[in-house]
């Protein structure tokens, strides 16, 4: 575990101040003591938790932790007068390690916000005890639903993306272009078992069918075992419910099998550019799926991208870019709340709208879910790729209130029932 005092002195934004003529000593001290009660231990700590030596490592990783340093440089390192510390570990991929740190962050070194988790495991345990301690958690790289469903928090918030997310719109669509028969590979986790469970709620109700599914465990090196099963279903769509390098891992082998470009389509449910770049255009062309970010989709997404890429020497992927926007929009919460208190924070992050190079009018739902547009993106032929990292084509835009669960299908028992869906 890292921990770094930000070293940056920009100004802080003004602030309205009472002309010292009028302040009393006896206003001066309650000035003081209220000022001083602002910001818990004289600093605002972020940790960010992840996968750092294993095989989500590429997607999140260290260039989440840079991520994150980007962002306090950009805030100035200072939030109310006081230093932004960041912090950083490595879960393994465990969620018994993942839940030992937070619970050391929240108990010991003080930390107000933990973020990122690329586990759904690790995410889930990270937020309850977020909650025990009234600490802020904010899920990037997650994609369990439960995050903001049964197991919502009021000091929670997710920021990129869902099962049902990226499932729904990609399950339907192929459907209807005929691919109606389904097979799964999915990695043996909560992640894989969402996105799973989503998509065949969505090919079962587009008239489609799931003939078969198989599940390997986390980190799996060979998937001939599990290719020749799919391969043998006669499946029209053979879907990779995993991402990182078992996703990365599976298309090799699926491509040795001779199933890239054969009868059955490809189908990744979680895929990102780091997978792609992993992978060279050569096999990954043509591969469809959903992203909430694409480093070259205009210009304000370019000009960040650029600087991440002089610091890390790739581009970020989805879930780089999200760490950034969630700690400036929580920063911001923090100056805007007056406090760090964790359920006034996110009750401003809930008010204020999301508007940055990640995301467009985005917003915080009741149930802590960020709301925002996605894209239906396609790997390019080698071909058309112009410059580097030229990788993804844009198919066609979602709006967030199409493509996320709605409030009351939520299961999150903070919605206010009375209230309409949104």
């Amino acid at each position: 575990m890292t921990v770094e005092r930000s070293c940056v002195n920009r100004a802080t934004p003004t602030r309205r101040r009472l002309r010292p003529a009028l302040l009393t000593p006896a206003l001066l001290v309650l000035l003081a003591v209220s000022a001083h009660a602002q910001i818990s231990d004289d600093a605002v700590r972020i940790g960010v938790l992840n996968d750092q030596s294993n095989g989500y490592a590429d997607l999140g990783g260290v260039g989440s932790v840079e991520a994150a340093r980007m962002a306090v440089e950009d805030f100035g390192g200072k939030v109310l007068g006081k230093p932004i510390e960041l912090l950083s570990a490595d879960h393994q991929q465990k969620a018994d390690i993942g839940a030992g740190i937070a619970r050391r962050w929240f108990d010991v070194a003080g930390v107000d916000m933990a973020i990122d988790f690329d586990n759904s495991s690790v995410a889930l345990a990270v937020e309850q005890l977020a909650r025990e301690h009234n600490r802020v958690a904010i899920a990037t790289a997650v994609a369990t639903p439960d995050f903001t469903g049964k197991a919502c928090s009021p000091t929670a918030v997710a920021w990129t993306y869902d099962s049902y997310a990226l499932t729904t719109g990609i399950a339907k669509s192929l459907v209807k272009r005929g691919l109606d028969s389904w097979f799964f590979i999915t990695v043996d986790y909560a992640f894989g078992h969402s996105l799973e469970a989503d998509a065949s709620n969505a090919v079962l109700a587009s008239g489609g069918k799931v003939v078969g599914r198989v599940r390997h465990p986390l980190g799996a090196a060979d998937f001939s075992s599990y290719l020749l099963q799919a391969q043998s279903s006669k499946a029209k769509v053979i879907a990779f419910a995993n991402t990182g390098s078992d996703l990365t891992n599976a298309i090799k082998q699926a491509a040795e099998f001779g199933l890239t470009g054969g009868e059955a389509t490809l189908v990744p449910l979680l895929a990102f550019i780091s997978d792609v770049n992993s992978l060279g255009l050569q096999m990954a062309q043509g591969l469809t799926f959903i992203t909430p970010f694409y480093w070259d989709m205009n210009d304000q997404t370019r000009a960040w991208s650029k600087r991440f890429f002089e610091r890390r020497k790739v581009m970020p992927t989805m879930a780089h870019a999200s760490v950034y926007s969630a700690i400036i929009h929580y920063l911001k919460a923090v100056q805007a709340a007056g406090t760090d208190e964790a359920k006034a924070v996110v009750a401003r992050m809930r008010e204020m709208p999301v508007d940055d190079f990640y995301t467009r009018n985005g917003r915080v739902r009741e149930d802590g879910r960020m709301i925002h547009d996605m894209y239906v993106v396609q790997a390019k032929t080698p071909a058309e790729s112009k410059y580097p990292w030229d990788y993804y084509k844009v198919l066609q835009t979602i709006p967030g209130d199409q493509i996320f669960r709605s409030l009351e299908d939520g299961g999150c028992p903070l919605v206010n029932k009375a209230s309409p869906p949104k």
